[in-house]
């Protein structure tokens, strides 16, 4: 089974998304805060990770190069609401963006 992290303080938006990975058999695992999310990132080691920029304790996309180093397996899934793949990371083959509104039929291209 498949493990997700999800990173983001938007907290009906990380109910919607485990709502629906879950019956799609994915383990799903959820961090309000950056710190939260650096240590659940640490013990369950996400096959796919839904990193917010704009988090309460810091900015998510600032932690992209040690995720990127640590877990390098990992899929990387940047959020935001405000448009455009930031340019500085265009060179990371494992790392997608995701406009909000999500819209979960367009999610399956992100697992």
């Amino acid at each position: 089974m498949k493990k997700i992290l999800i990173i983001d303080d938007e907290k009906d938006l990380c109910i919607l998304l485990r709502s629906y990975l879950v019956p799609l058999k994915y383990e799903v695992h959820i961090a309000y805060t950056l710190k939260e999310g650096i240590q659940k990132l640490e013990g369950i080691s996400p096959d796919i990770i839904f990193l917010d920029n704009n988090l309460p304790d810091g900015l998510g996309w600032d932690k992209v190069d040690y995720i990127h180093q640590n877990f390098p397996s990992s899929t990387i899934n940047l959020m935001s609401a405000y448009r455009g793949f930031p340019t500085e990371l265009n060179g990371h083959p494992a790392i997608k963006f995701l406009e909000k509104p999500i819209s979960l039929g367009s999610l399956k291209n992100y697992l």
